[in-house]
């Protein structure tokens, strides 16, 4: 743990990256994307989430980066509920057309899809726009899958799919060269 504690600046630069990702770009100006910052309890309630489903579906690196999400202070939670194609017929999706997609069944797996490739763009982008922000003022951070999967099924979001960005503020980013 540093000798500072960074906590309410990390605060603020979460702030500033919900900030970007809300207003980043988004396909025909349509905006499916959702954004939230967990602290506090809720870091702690991720955590544990993570180690618990690491250990019931017996997947690797849950419990790697439970440890990591439980040092920070602050968690940006980006992701996609109800979004609907974007009326392209493009076929990215696998689908010839966009009813083709709305019609699809939604299997019950880690996140929930199909879903139009153009939102997903959407999402990337958001998601781009936050870590840029992160990173212009010197905040430590990645963007993981795990903790999305894991925010979702906690309950802590019912979006249909999400990553999570913790953020840290130490020597060392603790994100990288992990064991």
């Amino acid at each position: 743990m540093p000798d500072t504690d960074y906590s309410l600046h990390l605060m603020e630069v979460a702030r500033m990256m919900e900030l970007a990702a809300r207003t980043a770009p988004k396909s025909k100006g349509e905006d499916f994307v959702k954004i939230t910052i967990l602290s506090g309890k809720a870091i702690d309630k991720l955590a544990d989430a993570m180690l618990h489903f690491g250990k019931i579906t017996q997947k690797p690196n849950f419990d790697r980066d439970a440890t990591g999400v439980r040092s920070c202070p602050a968690v940006v939670l980006i992701g996609l509920k109800d979004a609907k194609p974007a009326s392209l017929d493009c076929g990215a999706c696998g689908f010839n057309t966009c009813s083709g997609l709305e019609k699809a069944t939604r299997p019950k797996t880690e996140f929930s899809g199909p879903t139009c490739a153009f939102r997903i763009l959407d999402m990337g982008i958001a998601l781009g726009s936050a870590v840029k922000t992160a990173q212009i003022m010197n905040a430590d951070n990645r963007i993981m899958y795990r903790i999305g999967v894991v925010a979702r099924h906690a309950r802590m979001i019912d979006w249909d799919i999400a990553m999570g960005i913790p953020l840290s503020a130490t020597g060392k980013n603790i994100f990288f060269d992990r064991n």
